[in-house]
């Protein structure tokens, strides 16, 4: 398999950033947001699967950059997401109001 790399090497960010380079939101690290120029170049989804055609699935929300390789695919269960509530920042629900709208 070759090596799919979709983020340069200089553009890994490894120190704190604005969310979306968005002053108003606070700088904080990359393994505490979803940019896509990680140090790990690893991505987790949960997606809905639409269809198999042979060993080809076809997905709904996927979040993934074209042409990542996916390295496994495990059903979601309940009981291996977090209990109880999810704590985050009120910033987020701003940064996260269009995210899946197409077009």
């Amino acid at each position: 398999m070759s090596e799919v790399l979709q983020v340069e090497e200089q553009k890994i960010v490894t120190t704190a950033r604005h969310p979306r380079n968005n002053p108003q939101w606070p700088k904080i690290g990359i393994f505490a947001q979803r940019g896509k120029n990680r140090p790990n170049r690893l991505g987790l989804s949960i997606v809905q699967i639409l269809e198999r055609k042979g060993k080809v699935p076809r997905v709904a929300h996927l979040d993934a950059i074209d042409g990542t390789p996916v390295l496994d695919i495990k059903p979601l269960m309940a009981e291996f997401l977090p209990q109880g509530d999810i704590r985050q920042p009120p910033w987020v629900k701003e940064l996260m109001a269009d995210y899946w709208k197409v077009g």
